[in-house]
């Protein structure tokens, strides 16, 4: 008596369940796309045309079929994942514009899998086979896997999104400002820290250039305190200033932080120094042959 064998039963038999959900994603692709656009990640984010949101799912589903072919369902490293990463980040971070928090996405991606599988599971004459539950098992890890990478995907995004949010802080907080002819100044306010400080230097130099500024001043009035790190970081912009071919002013200490430097044992004897800011511009404007004059008791009563 011949006995039948199914083109499923015989893969299974054949190749290891990674390979047989691999050769049934690329088989299914379609299917899978077509099931994946009505879902809720693919259709809030492509509104415009549905093809998109299948399209996408091409190539979700295509990426998947390549990590399982790898054999690498559980490794978010898996070189299949790049061809997607991207679009990924983007299908996420559009999600989150909507308000959709990580919890709230996490759930989304894990819907996906239950469409996949079904259509899985109808590929064996006996979905409860032993063979098609290791297959079903392999699917759920690797469709586990997409939700790790997703979410690393839109927590990397988020810490870029910081990163850049955190350098224009630093760039509105050190605006240089231009007082008189040949002469800048940037008022610092806040803490000094080091990615700052190279905010502030360059920052500087890019405003002696543009102006062909003779004087820059650094007005440290609203730094609360000077340590020897920030002492170190004013040292660096002073040297980088007298480069550039202008002369630097340190403007702003106040009495305590005079002591604290002196206590600190820090050396700012070759730093131009003044007590405030109208001092250090009194400065620029004597050395550029601009005098000040106080104005008369006749000439204030008239205005």
């Amino acid at each position: 008596m011949q006995v039948s064998v199914s083109v499923s039963e015989e893969n299974a038999e054949q190749e290891p369940p990674a390979q047989q959900v691999s050769a049934f994603l690329e088989r299914r692709r379609e299917q899978i796309a077509q099931r994946w656009a009505d879902a809720a990640l693919f259709r809030t984010v492509f509104t415009v045309s549905r093809d998109e949101a299948v399209e996408a799912g091409r190539s979700v589903a295509a990426a998947l079929a390549a990590v399982a072919a790898a054999g690498r369902l559980d490794d978010i490293r898996a070189s299949g994942f790049a061809a997607v990463r991207d679009q990924l980040g983007r299908m996420a971070a559009s999600r989150g514009r909507m308000g959709i928090d990580a919890d709230g996405l996490a759930d989304e991606v894990a819907a996906l899998r239950e469409p996949v599988t079904d259509l899985l599971r109808a590929e064996f004459p006996d979905p409860c086979a032993p063979e098609a539950q290791e297959c079903v098992l392999a699917l759920t890890v690797l469709m586990g896997t997409l939700r790790l990478v997703v979410l690393e995907t839109t927590v990397s995004a988020g810490e870029e999104v910081i990163a850049r949010q955190r350098e224009q802080l630093h760039e509105v907080a050190t605006p240089v400002i231009k007082l008189w002819e040949s002469t800048v100044a940037v008022p610092l306010i806040g803490t000094l820290d080091s990615a700052r400080s190279q905010v502030v230097m360059e920052s500087l130099l890019d405003a002696i250039v543009a102006e062909r500024a003779r004087f820059a001043i650094l007005d440290i009035t609203g730094v609360p305190t000077v340590d020897s790190l920030v002492a170190q970081h004013l040292m660096k912009t002073v040297a980088a200033a007298r480069l550039m071919g202008a002369e630097c002013i340190v403007s702003g200490i106040r009495p305590a932080i005079a002591q604290t430097i002196v206590q600190l044992g820090i050396d700012l004897g070759t730093v131009l120094t003044r007590a405030s800011l109208a001092d250090a511009l009194a400065y620029a404007l004597s050395r550029q042959g601009v005098e000040i004059a106080p104005l008369r008791a006749a000439d204030a009563g008239a205005r």
